[in-house]
């Protein structure tokens, strides 16, 4: 919640835990825009790397982070295992993280509401969010997930390469100095290791349920 009195839904959580899919069911439900975080990092990455610039470079990172707007992100090029790694290198450097702040919390600000996927967004972007869920998986799990994604994307990759990339920027999300990957402290777990999509969805669906009827008490009592 950003001060609009909407409601906001924010859907942290590592790499290939289930946290896209959930925050596109629960968009589609509420009818609430949704915004992907991890586009924007993986958009200024890839658009730093078409520049010829370093990812390590966080003048330039910051630079292209502050073009950057919600519809450059409709690249196919994003989605790959290269862009997730290159947005994890460029999440390291708090400039970007700040260049890119306004921008979410606008998107946050909608008059009626919006889901957020992401890293960061109930601990740093809306960390007054009537409804947070962290979405996991063990990196195993993850690491399968990802693997099925890429090869339907064309891209063959072994599952113990697409492991040790989940174990990557997992330790480098978690700890970075800039807003580190971790459950916000009201947020709820929301394990995805054994359940489908289907199943997923469903129990996101009854977590956000009980924070809308908490939200919906306080605002009218």
């Amino acid at each position: 919640m950003s001060g609009t009195g909407g409601f906001v839904i924010t859907v942290d959580g590592p790499a290939a835990s289930g946290k896209g899919t959930v925050a596109s069911r629960l968009g589609a439900l509420y009818g609430l825009p949704v915004l992907d975080s991890g586009l924007l990092y993986r958009a200024v990455g890839v658009m730093l790397q078409r520049a010829g610039a370093d990812l390590d470079d966080a003048a330039a990172a910051e630079a292209l982070a502050r073009r950057l707007s919600a519809a450059d992100l409709e690249d196919p090029a994003f989605r790959t295992r290269g862009a997730g790694e290159a947005a994890s290198r460029v999440a390291v450097h708090g400039a970007v993280r700040a260049a890119l702040l306004d921008l979410q919390r606008r998107f946050a600000g909608q008059a009626g509401g919006a889901v957020l996927d992401g890293r960061d967004m109930g601990t740093v972007i809306c960390p007054q969010a009537p409804a947070k869920l962290y979405v996991t998986a063990t990196p195993e799990v993850r690491a399968e997930r990802r693997r099925r994604q890429l090869e339907a994307q064309g891209e063959t990759v072994s599952a113990a390469e697409v492991l040790e990339d989940i174990r990557r920027r997992d330790a480098r999300d978690a700890g970075r100095e800039a807003a580190p990957m971790r459950p916000a402290a009201d947020a709820v777990l929301l394990d995805t290791s054994e359940m489908t999509i289907e199943q997923a969805a469903d129990a996101a669906r009854r977590i956000v349920e009980a924070a809308r009827a908490r939200w919906e008490g306080s605002r009218h009592g």
